[in-house]
């Protein structure tokens, strides 16, 4: 348990969160399939990508991540059979991009996962691989998956159902460039944030593999990738909790290494709170939030920026009036039922939410201390503990989880109220 104390004044910091992971997670499955050497810069540490980089180790990959810039080795796309199961850990977008590269190794490797990820869904990308004629394993489309490759992935065609995760056609996207001839995928129900598959691209790219877009296809050629040198951006997925921060205690924060270059759908957020009357201001890589007055409800949809929303919720609870937040339904399938979890929670610290199909209702109430249950998620860790920032007595079960995806998150909150480094 972690208690959570109330800032003195509001927030007033400049802050470049960690790297981003899925920028992270992507350019090392992409320079694990180069020919040659790359480089990974400002890369995120932590559980997810860990992970990862183990995984891809155990295909022949080498990742030399003792200091910044991390230097990835890669396999050419001769990749070895693993005589070990490969443990994605807890991280979605790791199982699928390693589902999809088993495809490229000639026998049986099976990808496992633990904590939630076993019950989350796979079977988009499993029934995909299947089409292509890749033989595949796996009870109800989920963990473990077992995939039985010939040494290469089949070109052609394929469909993916991708009404659970835009992930599914990620992993098939990052091995694509590795397949036997070009391969056009199809998203099939696409929903969640699509705006991800533009940052998978854009990767792609940098790593020199041949993809476009053309209508709902993406086609890849079979080119291969060439090593890269890759600065991550800072995570904007992160970027939502000080910029939060900042909205609820009528403060300001300045997002540095994020603005309008950006393609990370969770920048996003920044704009919501634009609509419940922050100020916002951005160039090519900050992004400054200032709050002055109260915060206004909203109804927004937030399909494009699921995990920003947990975060978002947190600020309704300040708003003056009922807010709807819409499009949600994939947060069901993530480290936790994150729309069963934030309505609970909400609800324990004296607040009223609600669940109607994928809309979230929050209408505030006299807030009070309590003890936050959160369920072996990061993301309920740090949207909650900002409640604490402003309201007394408010205190964090599990605070170690939020390890998946920021270790010095604490630290970051403790220093919130002057300038961070």
């Amino acid at each position: 348990m972690r208690e959570v104390i109330p800032l003195e004044s509001p927030v007033d910091a400049t802050v470049r969160p960690p790297g981003s992971k899925s920028q992270t997670i992507r350019a090392l499955v992409a320079a694990g399939l180069a020919a040659g050497t790359s480089s990974i810069h400002h890369p995120l540490d932590a559980d997810d990508t860990g992970f990862a980089r183990t995984a891809l180790r155990g295909l022949g990959v080498v990742v030399d991540d003792r200091t910044d810039p991390w230097l990835v080795t890669g396999s050419g796309g001769d990749v070895r059979r693993s005589d070990e199961r490969l443990d994605a850990g807890a991280s979605g977008l790791t199982a699928r991009c390693l589902i999809a590269l088993a495809s490229l190794v000639e026998g049986s490797t099976t990808v496992v996962g633990r904590d939630r990820l076993p019950e989350r869904p796979m079977a988009g990308l499993v029934d995909a691989l299947n089409q292509l004629g890749v033989q595949t394993e796996a009870t109800a489309g989920r963990l473990p998956v077992t995939v039985i490759g010939t040494g290469t992935l089949p070109g052609g065609r394929v469909e993916v159902d991708s009404r659970d995760t835009t992930q599914f056609v990620t992993g098939l996207l990052m091995s694509a460039p590795l397949a036997s001839s070009q391969l056009t995928i199809t998203p099939i129900g696409l929903e969640g944030s699509p705006g991800y598959l533009d940052l998978t691209l854009q990767l792609m790219k940098d790593f020199g593999a041949k993809a476009e877009q053309t209508g709902e296809d993406f086609s890849v050629e079979a080119t291969g990738y060439v090593p890269a040198e890759i600065d991550v951006e800072p995570d904007a997925s992160a970027a939502v909790y000080p910029m939060v921060a900042a909205a609820i205690t009528g403060g300001r924060v300045t997002i540095e290494g994020l603005g309008t270059r950006s393609l990370q759908p969770d920048l996003g957020i920044a704009r919501v709170l634009e609509k419940m009357g922050c100020e916002v201001d951005q160039t090519d890589d900050t992004t400054t939030i200032r709050a002055d007055r109260p915060l206004l409800p909203i109804d927004v949809d937030l399909s494009g920026s699921p995990d920003g929303s947990l975060a978002v919720a947190v600020a309704c609870l300040f708003a003056d009036g009922e807010s709807r937040l819409r499009g949600l339904g994939s947060l069901r399938f993530k480290e936790s039922d994150r729309l069963a979890a934030l309505a609970s929670e909400i609800e324990r610290l004296g607040a009223s939410a609600s669940v109607v199909d994928d809309v979230l209702i929050i209408i505030p109430g006299h807030l009070q201390p309590g003890r936050v249950e959160t369920y072996n998620d990061h993301r309920i860790a740090m949207a909650f503990s900002l409640v604490g920032l402003v309201q007394p007595g408010i205190q964090i079960s599990s605070p170690d989880v939020v390890t998946k995806t920021w270790p010095g998150y604490w630290n970051l909150l403790e220093s919130l109220s002057g300038d961070l480094d």
